[in-house]
């Protein structure tokens, strides 16, 4: 005598399947939150060693300091102002000082620049303007 039940799954079996499917996209959303954190931190050390490396080299060259982010594009040091990754903005906050980088340097300008953001790295702890 043949068997006249159906062949499927039960409730309880797509129920466990669904939970596992659920887990795995939980923790698949973690990894991806964190991915992306770290390539937003990567462009911005990326970014600050670029635009730090242009202001050095315009001083040196021009001997004095940008006045600001502006004269490194229209100077060549830099093609464009990049914009900070985590504001997504070219805000950049830029300190002067009265530094002189050399002897011949005959009036100062931007120093350094730091992101203008006031959040704090979830990896390391420490706030994204002191970097």
């Amino acid at each position: 005598m043949a068997s006249t039940r159906e062949r499927g799954f039960t409730l309880l079996e797509m129920m466990i399947v669904i939970a596992i499917v659920l887990i795995l996209a939980t923790i698949g959303a973690g990894r991806y939150e964190q991915a992306v954190v770290r390539a937003r931190e990567s462009t911005l050390r990326s970014d600050l060693l670029t635009v730090r490396k242009a202001i050095q080299d315009y001083t040196q060259d021009k001997e004095a300091g940008p006045q600001s982010l502006d004269d490194l594009v229209s100077a060549g040091y830099l093609r464009e102002v990049p914009k900070d990754p985590m504001t997504q903005a070219k805000d950049w906050q830029t300190d002067n000082d009265e530094l002189m980088l050399s002897p011949e340097q005959t009036t100062s300008g931007i120093s350094d620049v730091h992101s203008a953001s006031n959040q704090v790295s979830p990896i390391d702890g420490t706030p994204y303007s002191s970097w």
